[in-house]
């Protein structure tokens, strides 16, 4: 689904909104050409990132097809966010529609509330049934609970040659080499969203990387990357980087990303967020993003 082969890079899209509260399509069209011009290889649009659980259906589809209709790189999108498995259905077939590359099953919606042991199978094959021929993917998202993926469920989904993307959150090393032998030869191919094991996982055979941090600074992640092959320790000294910089986003993500958007990179017009109220982003906390920004600069006008 990427034009490299390896280290790709698929950003977890943001939601603008205006400081009144709907959806901003001239921040979000120059947040599309932002990620481009810093090298990414796709986009994941109606993702937890994209507060897909605080949008109204209406809201996801019209993202997506927004999205779809102006990114030169693939896009992926989800937007399943019912209970009821029939109302996912009528979701993910509205979110279908509207042309994306992919469509990307939320783990934690394939099973029934309270009961994350049971198998997803039972559902996705219904969806691999009900909405044919599209490519299909999946997201271990956090919220509301994260359910991983078990080695048999991922070999079914690789077997059948419907899947192609995985956005693993898992954060375990030893699980995502397992993972990757178990897709060894398939088209489903695994991104790390976990930045401290981001370099170690595609060197072991990941397919690249789909977190949070290509928010603020996506082209130290394609120097990293791009830097693996014939400048191995140069890759690793970045990474030792990113690992401190992701720090942020235990901070108060998405609205610091936000914040990050709008005072330092300058496509955003607000900071508001549907998630979180913009007053927790305190002045310290802003402090905190723009010294981060001063140290990858620094960063990158030494490399």
């Amino acid at each position: 689904m990427s034009n490299r082969e390896k280290a790709g890079l698929w950003p977890v899209m943001l939601t603008p909104f205006t400081q009144e509260g709907d959806v901003d399509y001239a921040s979000l069209e120059r947040l599309i050409d932002w990620y481009e011009s810093s090298g990414v290889d796709g986009l994941f649009a109606d993702c937890q990132s994209s507060e897909i659980f605080f949008l109204s259906l209406r809201e996801r589809v019209r993202i997506a097809q927004f999205v779809k209709s102006h990114a030169h790189v693939p896009v992926l999108a989800s937007g399943h966010v019912s209970n009821a498995f029939p109302d996912q259905l009528e979701e993910l077939k509205a979110i279908a529609s509207t042309g994306v590359d992919a469509l990307i099953l939320i783990t934690n919606r394939l099973v029934h509330p309270g009961r994350q042991q049971e198998s997803i199978m039972p559902r996705v094959r219904a969806v691999m049934e009900a909405i044919p021929e599209i490519p299909l993917g999946f997201y271990e998202c956090p919220y509301p609970f994260k359910r991983l993926i078990t080695l048999d469920e991922l070999k079914e989904c690789a077997d059948s040659a419907r899947f192609a993307f995985m956005k693993d959150t898992c954060c375990d090393l030893s699980l995502i080499e397992k993972r990757i032998q178990v897709l060894k030869g398939s088209t489903l191919k695994l991104y790390n969203a976990n930045t401290t094991t981001c370099l170690d996982s595609i060197l072991r055979g990941a397919a690249g990387f789909s977190g949070v941090m290509l928010n603020f600074h996506p082209a130290l992640y394609r120097l990293m990357v791009d830097s693996i092959a014939e400048h191995p320790e140069k890759a690793a000294m970045i990474q030792s980087f990113l690992t401190l910089f992701s720090e942020i986003e235990r901070q108060y993500y998405p609205v610091n990303a936000k914040f990050h958007l709008k005072e330092i990179v300058q496509i955003f017009s607000s900071d508001y967020a549907r998630v979180l109220p913009a007053e927790g982003m305190t002045e310290t906390f802003r402090t905190e993003v723009r010294h981060m920004d001063q140290a990858v600069r620094c960063l990158m006008n030494h490399l």
